[in-house]
């Protein structure tokens, strides 16, 4: 009768033990899963923010791809992407930090300051030649990217 009794504690602690061991695995699999998902997070986010921004100035520059369309010039002492389309000029450019757009007349007086900013960058550095244009970007990921943007126009102006 005692015996019984012993038997059955036994059969009791193992299953407890059992139910234990169980449960470390577990925990064990969903922290290992949850690291790995927060390493993939990051790395996804950062290349997100790299892309964008390239991404960006790329398209800008496609749909403002017209004969004489896109000039880089002079703006707020550095280089801006230029858009001129039926008396109004869209400039693309950095300053303090962020990449930013300006919408205005092509005679307006306006200063960096104006525009309104659409990322966090950290650099920008343009230049147009013979119809390619290099675009050095450096996103606020802090990893720069390169486009080149052959124009169709054939053409691009540098003020």
């Amino acid at each position: 009768m005692k015996r019984r009794g012993i038997q059955h504690h036994l059969d009791g602690l193992l299953a407890l033990l059992l139910f234990g061991v169980f449960t470390v695995c577990v925990l064990s699999v969903l922290l290992t899963g949850a690291r790995a998902y927060r390493r993939l997070t990051v790395r996804d986010q950062a290349s997100y923010s790299r892309r964008t921004c390239a991404q960006y100035i790329a398209t800008r520059v496609r749909q403002a791809d017209c004969l004489g369309g896109v000039t880089v010039e002079p703006f707020g002492g550095a280089a801006a992407l230029a858009f001129t389309e039926d008396g109004f000029t869209t400039r693309v450019y950095w300053h303090d930090g962020y990449l930013m757009e300006l919408y205005a007349g092509e005679d307006a007086e306006l200063s960096p300051e104006d525009g309104e900013r659409i990322m966090e960058a950290e650099s920008l550095s343009l230049s147009l030649r013979r119809g390619l244009l290099t675009v050095d970007v450096t996103g606020d990921s802090g990893q720069p990217d390169r486009l080149f943007l052959l124009l169709r126009s054939g053409r691009g102006a540098v003020s």
